[in-house]
């Protein structure tokens, strides 16, 4: 035990100094930014670092004291960060997820986006055939808390009034619009959740969410509204439907990595498709932000028909232009 004490003193003795220098430069780093450190320091702290990476492999193949062990180990940690990680700011992450992340994720799942909304105009049509033709499938597809009114008992003037309410106070339109948000963000997020199961669940929700909209469409058409209903739907619903498609699309992309991993293995396919499938719906939230406050709000305030189609139009045009329109890449955040 003396002797191995010896060893511990010597061993500290011969190399502490280097140590002390990269401890006080990582202190300094952590205080500022890489950007406080003089040229000269920048070009020690390599050189410093890997010095006690080796301290750290000679301490443990020798056993040494552990207490020495676990100090080495944690300024080892904290100066790999300097030398080898890069260190951005948040508005920089954020810069960098808008101009560049989201978009490519968006474009890199195209396919899957393209099923998705096939799956959905498939659901809608097939829920506005069924409720043409037996207005009581109506009940079948939409939930009841959904109905408010708006069912195929309803008169025409009832199903008008519900398309031009201004009786809605701004508390209470903040309200709602924050309870929208909320529903339409749990939709897509289970969207996404159930791509996991080779993409069958997710299929079957973008079918049933088209066979709502399919549902609720005809009724409006049978009294004659088909115009207006599409117009109150669509001033939020292009914004809202988009962000479902593509939460639906991150959903596909996860289970067709999962069934098909191709020459990867199933782990590495997985975790690759649920980074960019995590980016895009990080994306999705922001939609269903938007889609909630148009919902909540400006739906309930704008009472003119040609002007909610205007509005419609203008968001898809919005959404596709940001999306898929090739533009140059953000720089990266620079390092330090």
């Amino acid at each position: 035990m003396a002797e191995l004490r010896l060893k511990s003193v010597r061993f500290r003795a011969e190399r502490e100094a280097d140590w002390l220098r990269l401890e006080a430069l990582v202190d300094k780093a952590e205080r500022g930014t890489a950007a406080s450190l003089t040229d000269e320091e920048l070009l020690a702290m390599p050189v410093l670092y890997r010095a006690s990476l080796s301290s750290l492999s000679v301490a443990r193949a020798t056993s040494l004291d552990g207490a020495l062990i676990d100090y080495l180990e944690s300024l080892c940690t904290r100066a790999y960060f300097f030398v080898y990680g890069t260190r951005t700011r948040a508005l920089d992450r954020i810069r960098t997820f808008f101009a560049n992340d989201w978009p490519a994720a968006a474009k890199a799942a195209w396919r899957e986006t393209l099923v998705s909304a096939l799956l959905t105009v498939l659901g809608t049509v097939t829920g506005y055939m069924l409720v043409m033709r037996d207005p009581q499938w109506f009940y079948a597809f939409v939930p009841q808390g959904l109905v408010e009114g708006r069912g195929p008992d309803a008169t025409t003037a009832a199903l008008r009034a519900t398309l031009f309410d201004t009786q809605h106070h701004d508390q209470l339109l903040s309200v709602l619009a924050t309870f929208l948000f909320t529903h339409n963000a749990g939709v897509a997020l289970t969207a996404f959740a159930l791509g996991f199961a080779f993409c069958v669940p997710t299929a079957c929700l973008m079918v049933m969410n088209g066979c709502v909209l399919g549902a609720f469409v005809a009724v409006f058409v049978q009294h004659g509204l088909g115009v207006e209903v599409i117009g109150w739907l669509m001033i939020h619903g292009v914004t809202e439907l988009f962000a479902t498609v593509l939460a639906g699309a991150a959903g596909f992309r996860l289970g067709w990595a999962l069934a098909f991993p191709g020459e990867r293995t199933r782990v590495e396919a997985v975790g690759a498709a649920g980074r960019q499938a995590a980016v895009l719906m990080g994306g999705v939230l922001c939609m269903l932000f938007c889609a909630g406050l148009l919902e909540g709000v400006g739906r309930q305030l704008i009472q003119s028909t040609p002007i909610r189609y205007g509005i419609a139009v203008t968001t898809g045009v919005l959404w596709l232009s940001y999306l898929y329109t090739p533009r140059a890449t953000w720089p990266a955040p620079a390092r330090g």
